[in-house]
């Protein structure tokens, strides 16, 4: 893993341009139990100075780990589940906070922290990988897949109408994902059609075990909720050309609740976004269990979400364990895009 572009710290000036797409997989309930020193409310700490994001509202806190060992006052801490990454994963170009680039859409912070589910201490110096779509539901290097198809690369069935003149019609002409099966789990890694990165960036975690990214609240395309794929790196290197080395102990994915998105949906350019749109519970991806299965804390003004988003979550993770999505086994009962 390399990469070659260091932190952006000033904000991006959006476009008006719009591209679309898809991807495919299935998810892995493999989680265990562990304890973690009791869920106060807690700041979020940024990392790399200029990131640095203020404690959340709405009352929501995640657990959060502490120093000491285990005691009868602890409250119990799961794993944070495991699933595949889909196809459109690209091995980290982009060695950065900020992964905005031009794209429109609603300021986001992201602030991660990565504890040892086992010992409930901070991992230090991991790198976390994130990936999403664009508000139209684009990802960056699979602009010639589209938007709105199913099983990685598959045609659409149901293309939406009144899709944006400049968006690329969603039948893909890339090569569908390596060792996929037919209809998609999203477990075969798809080439990139381009050099386009935005919205993809990695990072790595400071001393406390938090890392923070800048992007935009993500849209959504044909079978998936609104989600940003997720992975944490250790045991590696950083040089001067990125991070080398390591292994993967996780691999996830993020999800939002239905009234953030719902929200979100009225402000353009998400409102332009006619694809159907798959809700959370609806979703074949996301465990149905809460902030253990990914959902993130949100803060935002409820009625002028446009302004920005807040997101947090501790991740509880096991850095000696291999999770690169190779492990996960597709569903005999269903699919869904990446």
């Amino acid at each position: 893993m390399t990469g070659n572009e260091t932190a952006h710290q000033s904000p991006e000036q959006p476009h008006s341009g719009s591209r679309n797409e898809s991807p495919t997989h299935k998810r892995d309930l493999t989680r265990r139990k562990v304890v973690v020193v009791g869920g106060a409310a807690v700041a979020a700490v940024g990392v790399g100075g200029g990131l640095a994001a203020s404690a959340f509202a709405d009352g929501a806190a995640s657990p959060v780990s502490a120093k000491g060992t285990a005691s009868g006052a602890e409250t119990c801490y799961t794993l944070t589940s495991e699933t595949t990454e889909g196809p459109y994963y690209i091995d980290a170009d982009k060695i950065r906070q900020d992964i905005t680039e031009d794209e429109e859409g609603i300021p986001m912070t992201l602030t991660l922290k990565v504890i040892d589910a086992e010992t409930c201490k901070p991992v230090r110096n991991a790198a976390v990988d994130i990936w999403h779509c664009t508000a139209l539901g684009v990802y960056s290097g699979y602009e010639a897949m589209g938007s709105g198809g199913g099983g990685g690369g598959s045609a659409p069935t149901d293309a939406p109408s009144g899709t944006p003149t400049d968006t690329p019609s969603g039948t893909p002409t890339g090569e569908p994902p390596s060792g996929a099966p037919s209809g998609g789990t999203g477990g075969g890694h798809s080439e990139p059609t381009d050099d386009e990165r935005y919205l993809r960036g990695t990072w790595k975690t400071d001393k406390r075990g938090y890392v923070t990214f800048k992007t935009v609240f993500p849209g959504w395309y044909q079978g998936r909720c609104v989600h940003i794929h997720v992975k944490v790196h250790v045991d590696g290197k950083w040089t001067d050309a990125g991070y080398e080395g390591g292994h993967t102990c996780h691999t996830g994915q993020l999800f939002f609740d239905e009234k953030s998105v719902l929200a979100s949906a009225k402000v353009e350019p998400y409102s332009t976004n006619t694809t159907t749109r798959t809700t959370l519970t609806e979703d074949t991806i996301y465990p149905q269990n809460g902030h253990e299965g990914g959902l993130l804390y949100l803060a935002y003004d409820k009625k002028r979400i446009a302004k920005g988003v807040r997101a947090h979550l501790t991740m509880g993770v096991a850095p000696d364990e291999t999770h690169d999505s190779t492990d996960t086994q597709p569903s005999a009962s269903a699919s869904a895009s990446s």
